[in-house]
């Protein structure tokens, strides 16, 4: 029997307060997934017996041996030719430390319900966090807003991607060329293009509530067979793990019905990309969003910053000043620079502003949204982001705003003219974004630390690199005939 969509029922997020609550959820178990995430944000996981699951769950650093080799390879398993410091031939390729973490865990509705606990990587010896795991990077930025500063960082991401009706052998057939999107024209918002392919649209929906995913909102957005999903409000960690998990479960679903929606930036030549806008605010201890003032200011530099708190200034004005020295942790793709284009309603440059579309921060508050409601929304990142990783470069920017006492030194912007005017151009390809990371004057070296920057930046060149050796189509079309 199927229940109406109405009533479909969540699976909640279980967080089980000892190893043996965690077995009597698991009594009728018999195998357990786990699975951690790697620098480009792909999970990497495996199946264990219940016995070996409960055995690491019950030991004192809950951590099983896991091959280093999935830091020691690209997104297509291709070992990196300059050898990185944690998987190479020098260690053997040897293990590093997988992290369960057991107190909390879903079960994946399409697959059979089986229980899903992430894992965080660590190093082998010490059992530090592993500098190059997403998950270890945003643990470690949220831990140090925590001791310094008694804060909490909340966080929201909208994701927007293209589907084609395809399969992974039909898209090898068709040398990735003239694939069939999912409904054809322009339909943002449509009410009638959701009623196409219904099954699978509500089933990401429904998949997502089993798993424990909030989705606030689920919609067509403008361009053949795209949409968009705006995951719910929550703490910068959980949202991370379900921003990641999210593309997992509309991955898994879409192949149900011989659907393939793609994450990636810019799919598609003349048309907007897609963004993966992400949210933020911090709390205080007492619940407090700290970024809303508590009576309109009168000592506002613009009228922009009527309702937000100097706070908030602060923690802007960081993130401005390193915004270009980030970009390689907000758009990690050779792709994702095609979709950071003049006229394609995409930011370009280093801006903010009140309630615009047009900044690479928009600045959220009263009158529009209700002092709770008082945030930042990121406008940079596309939807390739590792969601774990553009949170730590953000919030971590944002710290040294808050330490600092920045004080924001642009203006904020009303038009595409003013912003094409007034504000440094961000960069243009993922080459110049990661030179710019990698210098040792870099603010990401100092809010994400060396080791950090030279593994993903080296893993960045890397992407270049087999970039520019690649002849493609454009250039057989352009060249073979002529020159």
């Amino acid at each position: 029997m199927h229940l109406p969509r109405s009533r479909v029922p969540r699976l909640p997020l279980y967080r089980p307060k000892s190893v043996d609550e965690l077995a009597e959820l698991l009594k009728d178990d018999l195998k357990i997934r786990v699975s951690g995430i790697d620098v480009d944000g792909v999970m990497r996981g495996k199946i264990m017996s219940k016995s070996k699951f409960t055995s690491v769950c019950k030991s004192d650093s809950s951590a099983f041996g896991f091959c280093s080799v999935v830091f020691g390879w690209d997104i297509h398993d291709a070992p990196y030719p300059k050898e990185l410091g944690i998987s190479n031939k020098a260690n053997g390729y040897g293990d590093i430390l997988a992290r369960i973490n057991w107190s909390e865990f879903r079960r994946m509705p399409f697959e059979d319900n089986i229980p899903l606990f992430l894992v965080t990587f660590l190093q082998p010896e010490s059992e530090e966090l592993l500098y190059a795991c997403p998950r270890a990077m945003l643990e470690k930025i949220l831990k140090q807003l925590k001791e310094e500063y008694q804060l909490e960082a909340y966080s929201g991401s909208e994701l927007e991607y293209f589907q084609f009706k395809e399969t992974p052998h039909s898209i090898v057939d068709k040398d990735h060329t003239s694939l069939s999107t999912l409904t054809p024209g322009m339909h943002g918002y449509s009410m009638l293009r959701t009623n196409l392919n219904k099954d699978y649209f509500h089933g990401i929906f429904d998949a997502c509530t089993k798993m424990g995913i909030e989705i606030e909102g689920h919609h067509t957005e403008t361009g053949p067979g795209v949409y968009e999903t705006a995951l719910g409000y929550c703490e910068a960690g959980k949202m991370a793990d379900n921003t990641t998990l999210f593309k997992l479960t509309a991955k898994s679903v879409g192949m149900q019905y011989g659907i393939i929606p793609t994450f990636m930036a810019k799919p598609h030549n003349g048309l907007p990309g897609c963004s993966g806008h992400v949210h933020i605010s911090l709390r205080n201890s007492s619940g407090k969003n700290i970024f809303a003032a508590d009576a309109p200011r009168t000592d506002a530099k613009w009228p922009d910053l009527k309702h937000v708190s100097k706070d908030l200034e602060h923690f802007l004005a960081g993130i401005l000043l390193g915004l270009p020295d980030i970009m390689p942790c907000l758009v990690p793709t050779i792709n994702g620079y095609k979709r950071l284009v003049e006229n394609f309603w995409a930011p370009v440059n280093v801006s903010w502003g009140y309630e615009t579309r047009l900044a690479s921060v928009r600045v959220i508050s009263p009158p529009l949204a209700g002092a709770s409601a008082t945030r930042i929304e990121v406008r940079v990142p596309g939807a390739d982001m590792n969601c774990h990783f553009t949170l730590a470069a953000l919030i971590g920017l944002g710290m040294h705003g808050l330490k600092n006492k920045l004080e924001l030194d642009i203006p904020p912007i009303s038009s595409q003219a003013e912003e094409d005017k007034k504000s440094k151009r961000l960069a243009k390809t993922l080459y110049e974004a990661t030179e710019k990371m990698m210098r040792p004057e870099s603010l990401a070296r100092v809010v994400m630390g060396d080791q950090f920057v030279d593994h993903f930046g080296a893993t960045r060149m890397h992407e270049w690199d087999t970039f520019i050796q690649t002849v493609t189509s454009w250039e057989t079309e352009r060249y073979m005939e002529l020159v």
